[in-house]
């Protein structure tokens, strides 16, 4: 009892570290340091190819007949399979399709080369699927929240002409701006581009959607805007002025993409988070004090923590995560508050990314 009143507390104190930072260790690579994973990955990925045309189609058709019998089979595989994040297969159904980063711990050495940098605002991460004449909006968990007529290729009835033109993305969705925020794209218009690079990934995704005339603007036709995240490069000068920018938007923090990986659903060394406050330590950035870069209370411990992992190459033993299969860790986020605090509710909608 004593453990678990002194686990508790250690969830409900607000200049706390986040509760589920030291979830990684032993989960995946057999306790190998980001660095390593990363390279293990990045080569994994050129090996194998995956059926990404079918499951984009099960994903906007909402069909996953012969499903069943396929998890079966997969169940009995993984029984003699050595449990790491590579042998990952695709999700089935709505849950678990989002790529999820980890803790920026090991700082790439390419990181100014081979990185790119995306600011997220704050609000709920969304799988938004585009067919049929209409759009929904799941959960990472796998719960439609949401369906509406929107401009997305295939979203509304008047722009769905063919079953074969869908879309699939993967969105921070913004109550406050009642904007879908587009992180990535997984399908556009019925062609699937999981197993492209990011870089190409996010020039394909911004070079769409300014053929969508209406996209951004709220209309009839289109009640939520979808407006594309920028991207940056990783450089010093680059980071320092992202830090020192006004965003239209509220901003949680930072994702840093590896330019080669693809769109892989579950967590992943291969896309890092940091909150805003932490660049400057992290990545040992010099820059002057903004709005962004302003430390919360519990900023010291939570860095703290975050450091000494990192000097260690490990994480150090932590709570179970909260997904049950072991593969799908944390994505981000903020450090939660108690729900009777001040801000308590607004930390509560940024844990739901």
């Amino acid at each position: 009892m004593e453990e678990l009143s002194a686990a508790l507390q250690a969830l409900a104190e607000p200049a706390g570290p986040h509760p589920r930072l030291g979830a990684y260790k032993g989960r995946s690579g057999g306790g190998l340091g980001q660095a390593e994973r990363r390279q293990r990955l990045l080569r994994l990925q050129r090996e194998r190819r995956l059926d990404y045309v079918n499951h984009a189609r099960r994903l906007a058709e909402n069909d996953w007949v012969g499903v069943e019998s396929d998890e079966e089979e997969d169940e009995e595989e993984e029984e003699d399979e050595e449990e790491m994040e590579v042998e990952r297969k695709l999700p089935k159904r709505y849950a678990n399709q989002l790529m999820l980063s980890e803790w920026l711990i090991d700082v790439p050495v390419d990181l100014e080369q081979e990185w790119l940098a995306v600011v997220c605002p704050v609000g709920k991460r969304a799988l938004v699927v585009a067919s049929r004449g209409s759009t929904a909006a799941y959960t990472k968990s796998g719960f439609c929240v949401s369906r509406f007529p929107s401009l997305l290729p295939g979203g509304n009835r008047h722009n769905s002409m063919s079953e074969k033109v869908y879309c699939i993305l993967d969105c921070i969705y913004s109550e406050a701006q009642q904007t879908y925020y587009i992180l990535d794209v997984m399908c556009w218009r019925g062609h699937p581009v999981y197993d492209c690079q990011t870089d190409f990934r996010f020039f394909w995704l911004f070079s769409k959607i300014q053929e969508e005339e209406g996209l951004g603007e709220k209309s009839r036709i289109n009640p939520y805007k979808f407006v594309g995240l920028q991207n940056y490069p990783c450089t010093p000068e680059s980071l320092c002025t992202v830090l020192a920018t006004d965003f239209p938007f509220e901003v949680d923090g930072l994702l840093f993409y590896h330019k080669q990986t693809h769109y892989t659903p579950g967590s992943t060394p291969l896309v890092g988070w940091l909150r805003p406050y932490m660049l400057p330590e992290i990545l040992g950035l010099a820059v002057p004090p903004t709005s962004l870069t302003a430390k919360p209370d519990y900023a010291g411990r939570q860095l703290q923590q975050i450091i000494e992992s990192k000097k260690s190459k490990k994480l150090a033993e932590g709570q179970p995560s909260a997904a049950g299969d072991g593969h799908y860790e944390l994505e981000h986020l903020s450090t939660p508050q108690p729900a009777g605090s001040p801000g308590g509710q607004e930390e509560a909608v940024r844990m739901e990314n």
